[in-house]
């Protein structure tokens, strides 16, 4: 039963909730064996603009044993309205409540998204703490990026997934599928300890976490003989097909195009970046399987505009053809081809300039370190006169607006530091005199810095925000150009992000606590409130900074050490020491082989090991020797 229209007809956007979508999959729910709710924590046009959504939906629903529907956050005024009627959370295919469903699975990709699945659970009469979950709830589940540390939430979810979710959704399926036609023998610790065996995930009752008297972790055993030492990151060597029949909005998304995944993976090895570290290694889609995607996606959704997705698409294997092919197939038809995360050439600017219905209003690059010696801090070295090429480039050819994306707090960096990228702005700026047409403009976005489990990083201290001010201070009385605009990200929700991000499970309480006052869709800058965070941490004892302000000895047990992400401690640990030396370590693009540790699970990334020793390539050390 859906929402009522005396409802819907009260709230914004009411469009989020009716469903009904072109592709959308409506399989009969009481007759199908295993039924998931895929969740996003956000709302409707956020959702539906992610890609993981669609790929598990798609995987899901090609099985006659399984179905998967959708369901994403309410808005506040929806929220109020499904609790003030006695209502409950529903999906978007059945319009079935959530506590129908077998399974509930969330997809984090961000810390600041914990309470909004709080939210999710709240509205649908579930209880938030997997202890006080009856053997008639759904299993809880979750997966994405940010759950390499999950254990700020481990108190609330019944299983993890940890890594690439497209083969261990299918097992999860069969386990499940297997418990339940059975008799659900065993209740639901019988299923997961059934789950437990499925290589990439982890199951947080079977693990047991004792602190030390200064509040750091002493260890992370298993109570349940089942549940590995190390729960394995699931790694997909070859990406599966793409998803080219997603379901279609109804009202404007965020992203309102057709994706395809080109390239999962990033080779440039930058060493804040937790992307890079969990998405390795770096895996190719044929060029002809995306061009063929493509063809599909118009054809099956109607969109005028494709994104070719990737963390570093200039990294793509032969781009430049791949692009050429796709405007001479679609020529005439006024398809436009985006790229979304291009590296700072002026090779970047020319492939722009040859995609069909481009439009000229700004380019955006990320040097993240203006000085060289900070670039070579964070192994993302871009010389001074390959940035103001690829600047000049853009204004000769018309480009009315350059954003750059830098980073604020960056560990070892100096006021120094900041006024090379003050002096860089300037230069960049500069080179707009001769630009034809209106004066472009030069827009700055500074991000504060955040640690990172499983990056070379995850030791490092995040600025306080008073040193943060004052380095922003810095920059305001350097930058005093009316057409350079800066622009910070908020120091409280950065603290949040990196207390978060290096938690451990006593943060449950905070996150509870942060919901109960009213914490929700805390990304919204227009919806957070850092006093809600600051009291839940009061009442829970605990302090934001013991997590995001420390470094962190090599010696410490992380809350996530049970974790293995496939890039080896020794591999961060030696990253970390040339980080703080000073030294660029190259990249998988342009060196040899790192042995990052993917060598022992990754085929392509043993063979070009053995490249390396047997070129005698390379004088630096296996991780092992460190």
């Amino acid at each position: 039963m859906a929402y009522p229209d005396s409802i819907l007809y009260k709230v914004q956007k009411p469009a989020r909730y009716t469903g009904g979508e072109v592709n959308a999959i409506v399989k009969d729910f009481d007759a199908t064996t295993v039924r998931l709710a895929l969740c996003f924590p956000d709302v409707y046009e956020v959702g539906m603009s992610n890609l993981s959504v669609p790929i598990l939906y798609d995987i899901v629903n090609r099985r006659p044993d399984a179905l998967a529907e959708r369901a994403y956050v309410p808005w506040p005024d929806m929220a109020k309205a499904i609790r003030d009627n006695g209502l409950s959370l529903l999906s978007l295919e059945n319009f079935r409540p959530m506590k129908d469903f077998d399974v509930v699975g969330f997809s984090l990709g961000a810390e600041l998204a914990y309470t909004t699945m709080l939210e999710m659970l709240n509205l649908a009469q579930i209880p938030a703490w997997a202890a006080d979950r009856a053997e008639d709830f759904p299993l809880i589940v979750a997966g994405g990026a940010s759950m390499f540390n999950p254990e700020p939430v481990a108190d609330f979810i019944d299983a993890f997934f940890i890594g690439d979710g497209e083969d261990s959704i299918i097992e999860f399926i069969d386990v499940y599928r297997d418990w339940k036609n059975g008799g659900r023998k065993g209740g639901k610790v019988g299923l997961l300890k059934r789950l437990a065996a499925i290589r990439g995930m982890y199951v947080p009752s079977f693990y047991e976490v004792k602190y030390k008297d200064d509040g750091t972790v002493a260890s992370v055993t298993q109570t349940n003989a089942v549940a590995p030492e190390k729960i394995a990151r699931r790694i997909i060597q070859t990406l599966p097909p793409p998803v080219t029949s997603p379901p279609v909005p109804y009202m404007e998304a965020v992203q309102d195009r057709g994706v395809i995944e080109i390239s999962r993976g990033c080779v440039r090895g930058c060493r804040f970046c937790h992307a890079g570290v969990v998405y390795r290694p770096a895996r190719s889609r044929p060029q002809q399987e995306i061009i063929q995607a493509a063809d599909e996606i118009i054809e099956n959704c109607g969109y005028d505009e494709i994104s070719l997705l990737s963390l570093s698409t200039s990294d793509y294997p032969g781009i430049d053809d791949l692009v050429g092919k796709l405007a001479e197939r679609h020529q005439g038809k006024h398809i436009a081809i985006s790229l979304p995360s291009l590296r700072v050439t002026p090779g970047s600017v020319a492939l722009v300039e040859s995609l069909p219905e481009k439009r000229k209003s700004g380019l955006t690059f990320a040097p993240e370190a203006a000085s060289p010696r900070l670039q070579k801090v964070i192994n993302k070295v871009i010389s001074d006169e390959e940035l103001l090429a690829t600047a000049q480039a853009a204004f000769d050819r018309g480009w009315t607006g350059l954003k750059l994306y830098y980073m604020l707090g960056l560990p070892t960096e100096t006021l120094d530091d900041l006024s090379t990228m003050a002096d860089m702005l300037h230069r960049i700026y500069g080179l707009s005199r001769g630009a034809p047409g209106r004066r472009p403009q030069l827009r700055v976005s500074l991000s504060t810095f955040v640690p990172k489990a499983h990056t070379p990083f995850q030791w490092a201290a995040q600025d306080d925000e008073e040193t943060i001010t004052q380095k922003q201070r810095h920059l305001i009385e350097r930058v005093r150009v009316k057409g350079i605009r800066l622009s910070w990200s908020d120091a409280k929700m950065s603290l949040l992000e990196g207390a978060l991000s290096r938690g451990d499970r006593r943060l449950s309480k905070v996150i509870y606590g942060a919901w109960k006052r009213g914490s929700v869709l805390d990304g919204w800058t227009e919806l957070f409130s850092w006093q809600r965070w600051a009291d839940a941490f009061t009442e829970a004892g605990l302090d934001p900074a013991f997590y995001a302000r420390r470094t962190r000895p090599f010696a410490e047990v992380f809350p996530w050490s049970h974790i293995e992400s496939g890039v080896t401690e020794g591999f961060l640990i030696r990253e970390y020491r040339r980080a703080l030396a000073g030294e660029a370590s190259g990249d998988c693009h342009d060196a040899p082989c790192q042995a990052c540790g993917l060598q022992e699970l990754i085929d392509e990334c043993a063979a070009s090991l053995t490249h390396r020793i047997s070129a005698g390539a390379s004088s630096q050390p296996p991780p092992s020797a460190i």
